[in-house]
């Protein structure tokens, strides 16, 4: 069973991006430190890139051994490898802007390049992923209150025997995708949730109280769920000021 959430407030995004990045290099170092390789799973979005773009400042220099960093996706937009609309491409690039990215352990979701449909290619992630548990799987929070591909009163949000899923006629742009289901990103030793802005406010609220109807409420690690939000994002939760 996993513990209670932990909450953490930020002042803006740029704040957030800075220090989420800083408290993921401390956490991959410390993940590293018997010498074993880091387990982590990545999402798209503004608050995640954000966070992506900071930490590639923060590796150069620090103890992070980036050889010993397993890459891995939460969920992809199943269109060509060149569209825009991906996850892995703009990630990496800002990864690789600061550290080598070993290609060996790097594992971004099948495009729709010369393949059948999303859930052919949703199986073949399920085997490259195997047995495969993350250290830390980060996701980012929906206007809706979805993570990753998973979308509220949705079939995505089905409970599932699969660890990878092919989704269509997503809610939102483009309608098929890849992703990981609930009960695989609850296998997570950590799972971060990053939400920013006014429009996150409500959901955020509800997820945070454990409502199931929203899937950034069902999810959490096994040992640790930590959301990372703004004052805009937080905007609906309880506020306490203790005094010294």
């Amino acid at each position: 069973m996993s513990e209670p959430c932990q909450l953490i407030r930020y002042c803006n995004q740029p704040e957030l991006a800075r220090r989420a990045a800083a408290r993921l290099l401390a956490s991959l170092i410390e993940l590293q430190a018997d010498g074993r390789v880091a387990q982590l799973c990545l999402t798209g979005g503004r608050a995640a890139l954000a966070t992506y773009a900071e930490l590639g400042e923060l590796v150069p220099g620090s103890a992070l051994d980036p050889s010993r960093l397993e890459l891995w996706w939460g969920d992809e937009r199943f269109v060509p490898t060149d569209g825009t609309d991906r996850n892995a491409g703009p990630t990496l690039a800002l990864l690789a802007r600061h550290f080598l990215v070993d290609p060996a352990r790097t594992h971004p979701m099948p495009s729709a390049d010369g393949q059948v449909d999303a859930a052919a290619s949703a199986a073949t992630y399920a085997k490259e992923l195997g047995e495969t548990r993350f250290d830390l799987c980060i996701l980012g929070v929906g206007v809706d209150g979805e993570v990753a591909a998973i979308f509220p009163g949705h079939p995505s949000a089905e409970p599932s025997t699969q660890s990878v899923i092919g989704v269509t006629d997503a809610p939102k742009g483009p309608p098929e995708r890849i992703s990981l289901t609930i009960e695989t990103i609850n296998r997570s030793r950590e799972v971060w949730l990053l939400a920013s802005g006014q429009e996150k406010a409500e959901v955020v609220s509800r997820a945070v109280a454990g409502d199931s109807a929203l899937p950034a409420g069902r999810v959490s690690g096994r040992r640790r769920t930590l959301w990372l939000v703004d004052e805009a994002a937080a905007a609906k939760l309880p506020y306490y000021e203790c005094s010294a």
